[in-house]
């Protein structure tokens, strides 16, 4: 039986039924998904709209998730069943053979002048994996399916395992107001991705973050920026390019940070007790008294060219250690997480454990 989706306006006892309406969706659903993917019920990254491919039709759209797995995402119009399940299907076959350069030039068209690997942890806070397109997902849009579509997609999907589903969105409009449902035909949640390697079923495999520990790269340059002044004062640090900088503002007041000299291993554990400022505008704690940072002897001069712009400055988190170890004791197991951005999301338990362990920590 097709899907169908109600909308009732609740007025006191009352019920009053609101009406579907389909005139002009169908066109505008690919600029709603482009403009907000999540719309698709996960974060996802477009890389791409209109894409060409080998044999002379265009995906509407192709997206990553956070796994760097590629999203097919096809839009239903006015094809029918068999068409539309088949072009998403052969679609996805094309996307299949792709390697990361493929997928970073389709990018590149789409986003002319920005960088895959920017943009990707501008929108997931993680590095873009070394493996991109390892799996594929495909996605049928719909404002309504018929029973033949329905039928095929389940089969597929139930009876061979493929990652392809329908997603519904139907449009109502109350008193002025207009609203997009939407519903999924087969249950989302945790839907899987087919391998291109193995040709089976693979679901991700990613530890599960814990909602509190957070990698810090403390990147020591003996012109800019030293260990010891953290360790000393109560902070972590980085700055000199946007790219440097972004991530560290994402460190929330309490989080638990891990924090890692590159090439030397972990040196301190903190929690987190201000949100990022400009060095320039930082005040510590020294002896009792608040202090303006830059005042202060340190060994490094945070200082970077194009200092009066907010993307170039150094920017500074407080933190207060738990335990933190000068350089010449860092910590290291082969193993442990490291990252190129200045702060991400720490999963990895093995870190956790390893270092909590070295340094003496509670659980």
């Amino acid at each position: 039986m097709p899907v169908e989706m109600g909308l009732w306006r609740a007025d006191g006892d009352k019920l009053s039924r609101i009406s579907p309406t389909s005139v002009g969706l169908e066109s505008q659903l690919e600029t709603y998904i482009e403009s907000d993917p999540t719309m698709l019920g996960e974060p996802l990254l477009i890389i791409g709209r209109q894409v060409p491919t080998a044999f002379g039709g265009y995906i509407d759209l192709l997206a990553l998730d956070e796994t760097a797995a590629v999203h097919v995402i096809e839009l239903k119009r006015d094809k029918t069943p068999r068409d539309v399940t088949a072009q998403t299907l052969d679609y996805g076959s094309w996307v299949s053979t792709l390697g990361r350069a493929d997928i970073q030039a389709i990018f590149e068209h789409y986003r002319p002048g920005a960088a895959l690997e920017e943009e990707f942890a501008e929108c997931f806070n993680e590095t873009l994996p070394e493996e991109v397109n390892a799996s594929q997902t495909f996605t049928i849009v719909a404002a309504s399916v018929d029973a033949a579509t329905e039928r095929i997609v389940r089969f597929v999907n139930e009876g061979f395992g493929v990652p392809i589903n329908v997603v519904f969105f139907r449009h109502f409009i109350d008193n002025g107001a207009s609203y997009l449902a939407r519903t999924w035909l087969v249950e989302h949640e945790g839907l899987g991705a087919i391998s291109t390697a193995s040709g089976s079923r693979q679901t991700k495999t990613r530890e599960p973050w814990n909602g509190t520990d957070w990698y810090v790269s403390f990147g020591e340059d003996s012109g800019t920026r030293q260990w010891a002044d953290g360790r000393e004062y109560g902070f972590v640090s980085g700055g000199g390019a946007k790219w440097c900088s972004r991530t560290l503002k994402n460190l929330p007041v309490g989080a638990r940070v891990f924090v890692h000299i590159p090439k030397a291993g972990y040196v301190g554990v903190g929690r987190v007790t201000g949100e990022a400022q400009r060095f320039d505008q930082t005040i510590v704690n020294v002896g009792g008294a608040a202090t303006p940072l830059r005042e202060l002897e340190l060994q490094g001069t945070y200082r970077h060219e194009g200092d009066d712009s907010d993307d170039s400055v150094e920017w500074v988190v407080p933190v207060e250690w738990i335990h933190a170890v000068p350089r010449e004791q860092a910590f290291w197991k082969n193993g442990m997480f490291a990252n190129q951005n200045t702060a991400a999301k720490l999963r990895q338990q093995f870190t956790i454990e390893q270092v909590s362990e070295a340094f003496g920590l509670e659980d």
